[in-house]
């Protein structure tokens, strides 16, 4: 279970600057500057130390040399205003504790013109409380999601335009687990509402 990938729709292009928000290992980054070229370059954003040396790791071992990785939180992107052409993230979203102001940061840290391509979880209908918080759904990126309207409304006021949902996919969750939470509705409508895999994208004016 997990998000999409949002390089495949972020449409980047050679010399583009990419930022990645929660770039983890850095497989995203390394999918992006393969586009980008080597007139461009890609910044992962991350908020583990841990995570971040990982990624160096990483791209010395791949000879990447135009893949820089920093330290810092998505609600305050340690980067200048108007910098990316592109931004990227991958399940990472609906994590933050602010997600007006890690949309707000979004928007400041993209150029006029530019997008974003995010793939996140969201929610249509509710999950039990005992549900939401279950280790395993955090582990899943599932705990503080967002309902699916919530969630574009939010994009909307952080300023963004254009707005599609290019990819949304359900999810399933293990029947045992629902089973332990006496979730029956998720169970009896599988067809109904439930949580949701998205891939969107937006552009600042």
């Amino acid at each position: 279970m997990g998000c999409g990938i949002p390089t495949e729709y972020a449409a980047i292009r050679p010399g583009d600057t990419v930022v990645d928000l929660g770039s983890g290992a850095g497989n995203d980054c390394f999918v992006a500057v393969q586009e980008t070229g080597k007139h461009g370059k890609v910044i992962g954003v991350d908020m583990s130390e841990h995570m971040v040396q990982k990624a160096r790791r990483n791209a010395k071992k791949l000879g990447v040399e135009n893949v820089e990785f920093v330290l810092g939180e998505i609600e305050v992107i340690p980067l200048e205003d108007n910098f990316a052409d592109v931004v990227l993230s991958n399940c990472v979203m609906n994590l933050v504790p602010d997600k007006r102001a890690a949309f707000r940061e979004t928007f400041r840290i993209l150029k006029p013109g530019g997008h974003f391509s995010i793939s996140d979880i969201v929610l249509e209908g509710n999950l039990p409380g005992s549900l939401t918080a279950d280790a395993e759904i955090y582990a899943a990126c599932i705990a503080g999601a967002l309902q699916v309207q919530e969630y574009l409304d939010t994009v909307i006021s952080a300023g963004f335009e254009e707005i599609e949902v290019l990819k949304k996919r359900q999810l399933e969750l293990p029947r045992e687990l629902l089973y332990r939470h006496n979730a029956r509705e998720w169970l009896e409508n599988p067809g109904g509402p439930g949580i949701f895999s998205i891939t969107i994208k937006a552009k600042k004016p």
